[in-house]
């Protein structure tokens, strides 16, 4: 006797690689996705059963979108807040958008990681240049201004040697806020991918070392080569920030390994992370999987790495020299379905499997 079966679905608002990756996973799991994005013929798009193409801010279009799935969750931070509230107004959201609007801005991010007693880099709000200089004088030179939003892959930001360089930072900066971050001399960059489910129940991969060119991640190396107590001081660290933001899905938690062993966390990224892909082969459970998981309240997935590995990515022109990886047994090739390359463009990546 045949019995009709409704499967669950899920809005991924975001049609880059990242939602494209999701909604694979999702696929894996018998989970159908509908993409909100305001390109046509997104990554995300490609993969999907269904997409809605408007702008962020289209409240028709966002209303009837989260009116079409059970659950709503992201590739990207950037959604403005008043549609994050009427997305949750209709459907169940996750991350919440009070997670997202606390990770996307700078300023709010670190003041409440400093409230959970971990450590960042001496910073202050910057919404004037005479902010500036008074911070300049009491953080120090090199410093690195940042916009509080909206920055990605070294974009809204500018590093400033001495102090007289303040007043072309902050023109060159186009904003009405702004961090002044102190300069850290780190030793190396890592990051843990942490997932929490509405039960609290909290996974955690093992640290990516993150190797990056021109402000653009380049590499994550999984072991990171480091000792284990960093790595549980790490995961110790990216659980109380799950914890304490409530958060539901997973985050990547980006951290500075100082020379004397001390970690200070760098930012936060509530959503499936860069440095995150080399799970898809090399952990039992990927990230992106993981993320299906925790936003429909199910267990979650065995976070072990089940052997080395090395992810790349590849950026403009890079995706015009895959001979290299298609002769290789061990590489596993993944390309995003861009039809342009540009500089800076992630277009895919590939991972090598290690024994």
């Amino acid at each position: 006797m045949s019995r009709p079966f409704k499967p669950l679905r899920i809005g991924i608002m975001g049609g880059g690689q990242l939602g494209r990756m999701l909604a694979i996973a999702a696929a894996y799991r018998g989970v159908e996705t509908h993409i909100f994005t305001p390109e046509a013929g997104a990554p995300a798009s490609q993969v999907s059963a269904r997409t809605t193409v408007a702008p962020y801010d289209d409240e028709a279009a966002l209303r009837a979108f989260a009116q079409d799935v059970d659950i709503i969750t992201f590739e990207f931070e950037n959604v403005p807040h008043q549609s994050l509230e009427l997305l949750a107004s209709i459907t169940a959201v996750h991350p919440s958008p009070k997670v997202l609007e606390t990770c996307r801005n700078r300023l709010r991010e670190k003041d409440t990681i400093n409230s959970c007693n971990i450590a960042t880099a001496p910073y202050a709000a910057i919404r004037s240049l005479a902010d500036l200089e008074q911070a300049i004088a009491r953080i120090g030179t090199p410093a690195v201004l940042k916009t509080s939003e909206m920055g990605y892959d070294g974009k809204g930001q500018v590093k400033i040697q001495h102090p007289q360089e303040a007043q072309a930072a902050w023109e060159a900066l186009h904003t009405s806020e702004a961090i002044l971050e102190g300069w850290v001399a780190f030793e190396r960059e890592i990051s843990v991918i942490v997932a929490r489910n509405a039960q609290g129940e909290i996974r955690c991969y093992e640290p990516a070392h993150n190797i990056h060119e021109n402000h653009i991640l380049a590499r994550s190396i999984v072991p990171a080569d480091i000792d284990q107590s960093i790595t549980d001081n790490a995961c110790t660290i990216a659980r109380t920030l799950a914890e304490n933001l409530n958060l539901v899905g997973i985050m990547a938690v980006e951290l500075f390994l100082q020379a004397d062993g001390t970690l200070i966390v760098n930012e936060l990224a509530p959503r499936p992370h860069n440095s995150g892909h080399w799970t898809i082969e090399a952990a039992a459970t990927s990230q992106f999987e993981q993320q299906i998981r925790a936003i429909c309240n199910q267990p979650l997935g065995d976070t072990r790495t089940l052997c080395g590995a090395e992810m790349i990515n590849l950026i403009g022109d890079d995706v015009f020299d895959l001979s290299q990886y298609t002769d290789n047994p061990h590489a596993h090739i993944h390309l995003y379905g861009k039809s342009e390359a540009r500089q800076g463009r992630k277009m895919g990546h590939v991972t090598i499997i290690k024994d």
